[in-house]
C-alpha cells in the first residue's frame, strides 16, 4: 500500500473512532445525528464548490451511495441507542473490510494478493478481540448489519470516484440525507448547537474524505482494513470519556489489527 493511502486511511481512523465516541456521548442520538448530517454538508459546501469536479457518470453511483449510507445511518441511531459502543462499533467497523475483500474478489471480479487476505483476516481477528470474547451475541447482529452497509457503499464509491472529486461526491451523497433527516427532527439543529455536535460534523466528513482520498490510491480491502484500526482507537475513547469497560484481552487484539495493518502497508 502507498505510504499517502497508509496516511489517509489511518487518519480517517483516528477521526472515525471521534466522532462515533462524541455522536454516542449524546443523550439524544437521533438528533445529534440530524444535526451532524446536516452541520457536515453546509460546513463542507464551499470547499466542494471550489474543488467540483462531477461527471455524468457519476450521478448512479451517488445515488447508491445515498441510499447505503442513508441505512448505515438508521442502523446506527438504532445500534447506539441501545448498545455500548465498545459492544456494536468494533463489529461493525471490523466485519467490512473482509466484506469489502469478498465483494471485491466475487462482485467486481478482481484478484486480490495472498499478503492482503492475511492482513485483512489478521484485522478482522483483532476486531474480535478487541470486542471481548465473553460479551457474547449481544450487538453482533445489528453490528454486523452495519458492517454490510458499510462494505456496500465502500465498493460503490471505489467505482464513482472515477468520475468525480472526492469532497464534491461525497456532498452529494450526504445532501439528499441531510435534508430527509432534518424533514424528519426539524428541531435538531437548534437542540443540538453546541461544540460537540460541530466537532462530531467535522469528523464525520472529514473521516470519510480522507477514506475516498486513500480510495483514490490504492485498493479497496486494504484501505478499508487500514481504517478498521479505529476499533481499536474506539475502544480506548469509549474507555476513557464514556466510562464503558474494556477488558484487557482487547489489547491482544489491538496488537493483531496493528500486524494486518504492517501486512496491508507492504502488500
Amino acid at each position: 500500500m502507498p505510504a499517502e493511502a497508509l496516511a489517509f486511511a489511518l487518519a480517517a481512523a483516528f477521526l472515525h473512532a471521534g466522532w462515533n465516541v462524541l455522536l454516542r456521548g449524546s443523550a439524544d442520538v437521533a438528533a445529534r445525528t440530524v444535526a451532524v448530517l446536516c452541520w457536515s454538508v453546509v460546513l463542507f459546501a464551499p470547499v466542494a464548490a471550489a474543488t467540483w469536479r462531477v461527471e455524468g457518470a457519476a450521478v448512479p453511483y451517488i445515488a447508491a451511495s445515498a441510499a447505503a449510507e442513508g441505512v448505515y445511518f438508521v442502523l446506527l441511531v438504532a445500534a447506539y441507542r441501545r448498545r455500548e459502543l465498545s459492544v456494536v462499533y468494533p463489529v461493525a467497523r471490523g466485519s467490512a473490510p473482509a466484506l469489502v475483500l469478498a465483494g471485491t474478489a466475487v462482485v467486481l471480479g478482481r484478484a486480490v494478493s495472498s499478503a492482503e487476505v492475511a492482513g485483512v483476516l489478521l484485522v478482522a481477528a483483532g476486531v474480535v478481540l478487541v470486542r471481548g470474547l465473553r460479551s457474547g451475541a449481544e450487538g453482533i447482529g445489528v453490528g454486523l448489519a452495519i458492517g454490510v452497509t458499510i462494505a456496500t457503499y465502500t465498493l460503490i464509491d471505489k467505482e464513482g470516484l472515477r468520475h468525480a472529486a472526492p469532497i464534491p461526491y461525497l456532498e452529494l451523497v450526504l445532501a439528499p440525507l441531510a435534508l430527509l433527516a432534518l424533514a424528519a427532527r426539524p428541531t435538531a439543529l437548534r437542540t443540538q448547537l453546541s461544540w460537540p455536535t460541530v466537532g462530531a460534523a467535522v469528523g464525520s466528513f472529514g473521516a470519510y474524505v480522507l477514506f475516498l482520498f486513500a480510495l483514490r490510491l490504492t485498493a479497496a480491502p486494504g484501505v478499508a482494513a487500514v481504517r478498521e484500526t479505529s476499533v481499536v482507537i474506539g475502544a480506548a475513547l469509549a474507555a476513557l470519556f464514556l466510562k464503558e469497560h474494556v477488558s484487557w484481552p482487547r489489547f491482544a487484539g489491538a496488537a493483531a489489527v496493528a500486524g494486518g495493518v504492517a501486512l496491508l502497508a507492504v502488500a
